[in-house]
């Protein structure tokens, strides 16, 4: 009699390898600790600033000079000095926030959303004279925007629109970095089948922008409004040539005008470090916010072949 031969799969316990990547590639250990490495001093990089203005802002002005500067003072006066800032000047450091929430809100919202459209319209639509446009785009992203803030100066002095609202939020309302990133993004990721089908739904070219190419274009708007927050929060040349009435300067410029005053006034640098740390919070916010964005839309548009 023959010995039954057991025909279950055996398991083999496989030695140790590198863990695989997602495209089937093996990581080595040395690469893991490279990468981790170097993004450990890059946060550092970005996260020390922000820690030293936490810890200077809890200062008084003595202790500003008197001690270390990344550790904190004999006294903790972090609430006290939020509540001159909040306070002084009959509350005009709320009124800067507001108008640096004005001019970033709404020239990023009007901003993604026409980047998006005149990317959408250059990648999905055929027509005379789209890769001139393109090419005059892209040189619109190397001319900085100091070079253009005086012409505009002028040009809204003639206009009467000079130190009014309208002379920081309306060159807010372009972005030739948007409308570039919108236009490749649209082409890689819009896929043309949809909106051929959209088409024979009987749906209209307006409407197949809105309910297909804005939610499949998520990533790539959340990206412009992000830029545009950022690079309009931060402003400070613009508002400088186009601004003298103070009951319009954004965050930035009425805080550089307590920094200046800090010579002959030292309780400023109270004010200005205080006025800092409560700048960079909405910033703070809208990241943590709008970063799940960029993952939830990047199979968005996805078709099967």
């Amino acid at each position: 009699m023959t010995a039954a031969v057991s025909t279950a799969p055996q398991r083999i316990d496989a030695p140790d390898t590198p863990a695989a990547t997602p495209g089937g590639r093996r990581r080595r250990p040395a690469t893991t600790i490279l990468v981790t490495g170097i993004l450990a001093v890059v946060a550092i990089y970005f996260l020390v600033p922000v820690y030293w203005v936490v810890v200077a802002a809890s200062k008084t002005t003595d202790d500003l000079f008197g001690t270390n500067g990344f550790w904190f003072g004999s006294s903790f006066a972090l609430f006290d000095n939020l509540a001159a800032v909040l306070t002084y000047g009959d509350g005009v450091f709320i009124r800067w926030f507001a108008n640096s929430v004005l001019y970033a809100g709404v020239g990023g919202l009007i901003a993604t959303y026409l980047a998006a459209a005149g990317g959408y319209a250059l990648a999905k639509y055929q027509f005379r004279g789209r890769n001139l446009i393109f090419g005059l785009v892209l040189g619109g992203v190397l001319v900085p925007g100091t070079a253009t803030a005086l012409p505009l100066f002028l040009l809204f002095s003639q206009l009467g629109l000079a130190n009014t609202y309208w002379s920081v939020l309306i060159p807010s309302l372009v972005s030739p970095f948007g409308f570039f990133l919108c236009r490749i993004y649209a082409d890689a990721t819009v896929d043309t089948s949809l909106i051929e089908a959209a088409r024979i739904d009987g749906a209209g070219e307006l409407r197949i922008f809105h309910t297909l190419g804005l939610r499949i274009m998520t990533p790539a708007l959340v990206t412009v409004f992000l830029f545009q927050i950022v690079g309009i929060w931060n402003n400070y040349f613009l508002p400088l040539v186009m601004l003298s009435d103070q009951d319009l300067y954004p965050i930035t410029l009425g805080l550089n005008n307590w920094n200046s005053q800090t010579d002959r006034l030292p309780e400023f640098y109270e004010l200005t470090t205080g006025g800092v740390l409560l700048s960079v919070i909405p910033l703070a916010v809208a990241m943590i916010v709008l970063q799940r964005f960029w993952r939830g839309g990047l199979t968005e548009g996805a078709v099967k072949a």
